[in-house]
């Protein structure tokens, strides 16, 4: 199991916990999304390369449109 630090929040995820593995679990995976993770913003082509570990920070913003 990881600890983790989600948008000022501690969660547990699994071992060998991805971004697209957290993304999925909180059903942002279809979303436009930006990942900090660590204070690095991460390319939407490395988040199933990108494991998580205990004590990473991770925040998550999405887009909502509106006028």
């Amino acid at each position: 199991m990881a600890k983790i630090q989600l948008n000022g929040r501690k969660i547990t995820l699994r071992s060998k916990s991805s971004i697209h593995d957290l993304l999925k679990r909180f059903k942002l995976i279809n979303k436009k999304v930006a990942i900090e993770h660590n204070g690095n913003i991460i390319p939407k082509i490395n988040y199933k390369k990108k494991y998580l570990k205990n004590n990473d920070k991770v925040e998550i913003v999405y887009f909502i449109g509106g006028g």
